[in-house]
């Protein structure tokens, strides 16, 4: 019994040490911060957007850019900024995401941005993107590079890939377009929904499709790629919103608006936003409302 009252003092005793080197470890702490410095709070927050190309390409896009927006708005806030990103997989996840407050802000296409209103209207636009200073761009609905296909008209009668059943371009703007050619989707030979701009342009390059509507940018990327397809048509779209959601900090969101909004036009900026960003209003997307109602008809 005597030795084993000498490991119980002896553990003891190394407990005492272990506390006190501690507690002046945390003296040591405090005493770095100084008088009148209290330790920064840190503000964490959640980017969400949806997969409309492959989720490795979304992510090589944004994380640059939350990384530049956290380190700008630290220094506009005085606090430390964490930017986490979540990818949905689709359209709707991302939408319940924001308008359940799931996400703390999220980059959408303009009908997403609608569907989102419409379940919390409580949803702010933080900023639009620009294209060379304008608010609009296009899309485009394209056929295979040696279809005989040459006026939309032609597209009676045949096959058809849309992108998501959400999407601005890839369904909304797009239907309305072949309805003011007089094809709705009765007219049609078939048509699918295939969820991604990539996956609709490659699918008519290979000739699964006869036509298919895509946003111009990812168009110009699969030609460069060698994806055998060419524009038929193109058609207007309102550029994307950057949306905060429902009773984020103000702070926060001027923090956000003002980097965003900022003149200095830098190339992290334009990772996302080739020409910066503009000051938004709800207004704004009035035409794809619209839209969105006239596709009912196809």
């Amino acid at each position: 019994m005597p030795v084993a009252r000498a490991i119980d003092v002896g553990e003891a005793q190394k407990s005492v040490r272990f506390i006190k080197v501690l507690a002046f470890g945390a003296l040591l702490a405090l005493a770095a911060l100084g008088p009148g410095s209290p330790a920064r709070a840190e503000i964490e927050l959640v980017f969400g957007t949806y997969a409309a190309d492959k989720p490795s390409a979304t992510v090589r896009k944004y994380r640059p850019f939350l990384t530049f927006l956290e380190n700008r708005m630290e220094a506009l806030l005085d606090e430390e900024v964490t930017i986490r990103l979540r990818i949905s997989k689709d359209y709707e996840g991302s939408i319940a995401d924001l308008a359940n407050g799931v996400v703390d802000f999220a980059r959408f296409g303009p009908a997403s941005y609608i569907h989102a209103m419409d379940q919390n209207a409580g949803i702010s636009i933080i900023a639009m993107e620009s294209k060379k200073g304008e608010k609009r761009f296009k899309g485009v609905i394209a056929v295979h590079r040696d279809s005989d296909i040459h006026q939309v008209e032609d597209l009676a009668g045949l096959s058809f890939a849309f992108g998501d059943e959400l999407s601005t371009i890839g369904r909304y703007l797009s239907q309305t377009y072949l309805l003011e050619a007089n094809i709705d989707g009765q007219d049609l030979h078939g048509f699918e929904y295939l969820g991604r701009h990539d996956l609709v342009g490659e699918a008519v390059g290979a000739g699964k499709f006869s036509a298919g509507a895509l946003k111009e940018s990812t168009f110009k990327e699969l030609v460069a790629k060698g994806v055998p397809i060419r524009s038929l048509v193109s058609f207007d779209n309102v550029t994307k919103p950057w949306l905060a959601r429902a009773d984020l900090d103000p702070r926060v969101l001027n923090a956000m608006r003002q980097v965003m909004l900022s003149s200095k036009n830098e190339e992290m900026v334009k990772r996302v936003a080739k020409n910066g960003f503009l000051a938004g209003t709800d207004s704004d997307y009035d035409f794809v409302r619209q839209a969105m109602i006239r596709s009912r008809d196809f």
